[in-house]
């Protein structure tokens, strides 16, 4: 079974301060010219049922700098919750990536397809949680001004 990330709360407390020193880490060595892709070979595929520029630049920024490689769908290219049962494209589309990324406005949705994907699934936004957004916001307050007590 996969290891989803859907909430904040999906990680313990170790785990997450874990996760911040070592994006601090590997952000510091990005900024040094550090290669660091241990994601190479990789195929990260993004559902967005709601667009935004910036996650959707960071995610794919982030997959190349790790050496992987993304696939975009928008609401245009997907069936994700219309048509087609979400269980049966979750089999499908995960069964050809190696993680997926959605942004969408029912939780629901999300967790059904995680529910179903034999990849991780990392919530990108839906009507309820925004845990990216959540960790890079704290990655910055850690960055310029100290653990996050």
């Amino acid at each position: 079974m996969p290891r989803h990330f859907l909430r904040l709360t999906d990680l313990t407390r170790e785990e997450l301060h874990g996760l911040l020193d070592r994006a601090l880490e590997i952000k510091r060595g990005y900024f040094q010219g550090v290669l660091y892709q241990p994601l190479r070979g990789a195929t990260l595929a993004m559902l967005f049922d709601k667009a935004s520029t910036r996650t959707r630049v960071s995610f794919e920024a982030a997959i190349s700098q790790f050496g992987g490689h993304a696939l975009f769908l928008s609401h245009h290219d997907s069936q994700l919750g219309r048509g087609e049962p979400v269980a049966d494209s979750a089999r499908v589309i995960s069964s050809m990536v190696d993680v997926l990324v959605i942004r969408t406005y029912q939780h629901r949705i999300i967790e059904e397809f995680a529910g179903y994907s034999s990849v991780p699934v990392i919530n990108a936004l839906t009507d309820l949680n925004h845990p990216c957004q959540l960790l890079a916001d704290m990655l910055t307050w850690l960055e310029l001004r100290g653990p996050i007590a």
